[in-house]
């Protein structure tokens, strides 16, 4: 079987991992798989790393969908696979009325909780097929009036080989220069609205006073260039070295070593504001890393509240964000135990394979004459 599978963006995010780690599992299922995506940057590089072929198309760089259609109906008629799995709303949104044109199978994955006009799920229907990362995804889709029938749920998975606990070794205490007894709160993901990065420094700034030892470490970039999104960043920088956070908080940028840096946070704290399905949930979990985060989107899918597996708060509340956050550092026990119960968690539902196996059991499906 060959599959196509279409990026939108050269960088690599918790969409473009989540898909790539699925695929030494595919191909050792006999899956052929070509990727359409911009010739450079971190997901090229990723892509040659795993030996996959990258045909260049660069759709982020066309000035409409009109152009960068006609360009994916030749490259397509060329490729001639037998499916084509866009990996992201926006490339399911460019690539659908084209497949539809062509009688390609196709599926598209819904990785984001956006408001769609008609055009945009007219698009997203001439798919055979749609994946949401969360049931959160697929109940936010289908109400705003995707076809129940056509949006199935699949989750994301996470080598936990890969990610596992481990022994802090003092490597960001050594890289930032900071006193052993420094402890360390870890976050990662893109510095945007809707991750909440804000609220954490809120947070932070509250508990200045009381914890003088804590340290924030964030791992993520910005990649929008809107002017909002440069003047959020900003306001983050600016909150960040002004007392009495500053030289408490540590902006790492975009990090190809998370799964050696979450073993050295005490503790994970994710404040998105919305968040289908966080990947750093995942694999901090895999970690075995004690979790804080905001009740969003499909967090609760990750962690029930039954199973005690991490800590899971409202959104926009600094001052329960910090309570929080205290009370998992100032009690070990607690810590040991949201942490074991988060790995056992993601061992059990969330393991690549697992993820690996049912996105494969769709391609079978769709590539059968239809």
């Amino acid at each position: 079987m060959h599959v196509a599978w279409l990026f939108e963006y050269p960088t690599l995010c918790g969409g473009e991992l989540s898909l790539l780690a699925a695929a030494p599992h595919l191909r050792a299922q006999g899956v052929q798989i070509t990727a359409l995506a911009p010739p450079t940057g971190p997901l090229a590089q990723r892509l040659a790393q795993l030996e996959l072929e990258n045909c260049p198309f660069a759709a982020c760089e066309f000035p409409d969908k009109s152009a960068a259609r006609a360009i994916l109906e030749r490259l397509l008629l060329n490729l001639r696979p037998d499916l084509v799995h866009a990996n992201s709303l926006a490339a399911g949104r460019l690539c659908g009325p084209v497949l539809r044109q062509l009688g390609l199978p196709g599926l598209a994955h819904l990785r984001d909780i956006v408001r769609l006009g008609r055009q945009g799920l007219q698009d997203l229907a001439c798919h055979h097929r749609l994946l949401a990362v969360s049931a959160a995804v697929r109940h936010w889709h289908v109400a705003q009036g995707l076809p129940p029938e056509l949006v199935h749920v699949l989750y994301n998975g996470v080598d936990v080989a890969r990610f596992a606990p481990r022994q802090p070794l003092g490597v960001l205490h050594r890289e930032l220069a900071l006193p052993s007894h420094a402890v360390l709160a870890g976050s990662v993901g893109q510095l945007v609205l809707r991750k909440g990065l804000d609220v954490l420094l809120e947070a932070m700034r509250l508990l200045a006073p009381v914890m003088p030892e804590l340290h924030l470490v964030h791992c993520g970039e910005r990649y929008s260039q809107k002017p909002e999104a440069v003047a959020y960043e900003e306001r983050l920088r600016k909150a960040a070295a002004a007392p009495p956070l500053a030289g408490r908080c540590h902006f790492l940028g975009y990090r190809a070593d998370v799964p050696d840096l979450l073993p050295e946070f005490a503790i994970v704290v994710h404040a998105a504001r919305q968040e289908p399905l966080g990947r750093v949930l995942l694999e901090a979990a895999a970690c075995g890393r004690a979790i804080v985060a905001t009740n969003v989107g499909g967090t609760a899918e990750i962690f029930p509240s039954s199973l005690r597996a991490a800590l899971l708060l409202p959104p926009d509340d600094p001052p329960a964000l910090a309570d929080a956050m205290q009370g998992v550092l100032n009690d070990p026990h607690l810590a040991t135990t949201l942490g074991h119960n988060a790995r056992a968690r993601v061992c059990q539902t969330f393991p690549i394979e697992r993820a690996a196996d049912g996105l494969l059991g769709h391609y079978l499906e769709l590539a059968r004459p239809i």
